[in-house]
């Protein structure tokens, strides 16, 4: 793959994650966009790991993004099992059928409520929001290293921020400006993309 376009499929795919998370965007877009901007992403850097001769520079990549499916869907799987658990504890008679759910009596709900069924909900939703933290630390980890690389072969500066933004972010994630910061540094890795530059003897290189 030529260089320019590794390094301007990593640039758009890093746009379109920074802005499918803005206000504007709803619904099934906001997945659409950043699950497209991933693929963009990866592609790119799969690219300039060749070009620059340096695997770890996706290989980090692939496997931080790996990492994020896997925490996310561990996490939602984790909450929807307490959410179930939780419809069980409050109305014992339900069969898990939806379509019941009209026919059954909802004052069980309010005779069902105590502080241990309340407990293990929030305990089992607090287990989830520990796992997707976990998680997200190590994807900045692993993105980190991969923007290290980036601009230890490109001397490009802007890629050791981004990456060091990401790891703060991250650890921050337990508050808002955490996410914040973690969204920042998409943007931070966007600009780094384009401000790449072929090396001057690649043409000897290659």
């Amino acid at each position: 793959m030529e260089f320019e376009t590794s390094k301007n499929l990593s640039g758009i795919g890093a746009i379109l994650m920074f802005i499918s998370v803005l206000p504007y965007i709803s619904g099934y877009t906001f997945g659409l966009l950043g699950l497209v901007g991933l693929m963009l992403l990866l592609i790119g850097m799969k690219g300039l790991a060749e070009y620059y001769q340096e695997a770890s520079i996706f290989n980090n990549a692939l496997y931080g993004s790996i990492a994020a499916i896997v925490g996310g869907v561990t996490s939602v799987a984790v909450i929807v099992y307490a959410a179930f658990g939780l419809l069980a504890d409050l109305m014992p008679n339900w069969n898990g059928d939806w379509t019941n759910i009209p026919q059954l009596d909802f004052s069980d709900i309010t005779s069902n409520i105590n502080l241990s069924t309340i407990g293990s909900f929030v305990a089992t939703v607090l287990l989830a929001l520990v796992i997707l933290f976990v998680f997200v630390v190590i994807v900045a980890v692993l993105y980190r290293k991969s923007l290290n690389s980036l601009k230890e072969k490109s001397g490009v500066g802007m890629f050791g921020t981004a990456s060091t933004v990401l790891l703060i972010g991250s650890i921050l994630t337990i508050i808002l400006v955490g996410v914040f910061l973690v969204w920042i540094s998409v943007l931070l890795t966007a600009i780094a993309f384009f401000q790449l530059r072929p090396a001057p003897t690649s043409a000897s290189t290659m």
